[in-house]
């Protein structure tokens, strides 16, 4: 059950703490604490997403590495393609699932009403692609460009990984050709 607050702002149980600090800010305009909250929620989400990212990427060289010893793989151009094919679906799967955190997150403190929502405009922010048909409201508009920054960060990681395995998969076939 909803309750006013003092300062005039709805407070549930998922948004009390939000509802804390804008009456300690006055409600509107100026600075205000919320804002140092939205940055802990990003940071934290930011690691979250940097953790998953790093654990796909061990597991994704792992299993290059494992697959490149082989031979006829190497030397095979159907073999390269499908190491370097799957490379690119497994690390596209990690960002669905780094957004799909996201998505949970706007989802379990009301930042948006549904998960198919939420998950439809972290997927478009992470990707920075950013349609503009879901926003957020202003409230929780800070999360989305830590977020798009975040999207940034882990598609440069996943290109430079993509790289590395071309380099080091090519360079492998010529080395075993002299």
């Amino acid at each position: 059950m909803a309750a006013r607050a003092s300062c005039g702002v709805r407070r549930t149980a998922t948004h009390r703490l939000h509802a804390d600090l804008l009456c300690v800010s006055g409600g509107s305009g100026g600075y205000s604490p919320l804002v140092l909250l939205h940055f802990v929620y990003a940071t934290a989400l930011v690691f979250g997403t940097v953790f998953i990212h790093a654990a796909c990427t061990v597991a994704a060289l792992g299993w290059v590495r494992s697959i490149a010893a082989h031979p006829r793989v190497v030397h095979s151009p159907l073999g390269r393609g499908a190491v370097l094919g799957t490379l690119v679906f497994l690390m596209s799967l990690a960002a669905f699932v780094e957004s799909a955190v996201w998505a949970g997150f706007y989802t379990a403190v009301g930042a948006l009403p549904t998960f198919e929502e939420s998950l439809y405009f972290s997927l478009v922010t992470f990707t920075t692609l950013g349609y503009g048909d879901v926003t957020l409201s202003q409230e929780w508009r800070m999360l989305g460009a830590f977020q798009a920054a975040n999207g940034i960060l882990m598609f440069g990681w996943t290109t430079a990984l993509i790289v590395w395995v071309v380099q080091h998969v090519f360079a492998r076939q010529g080395k075993d050709a002299e």
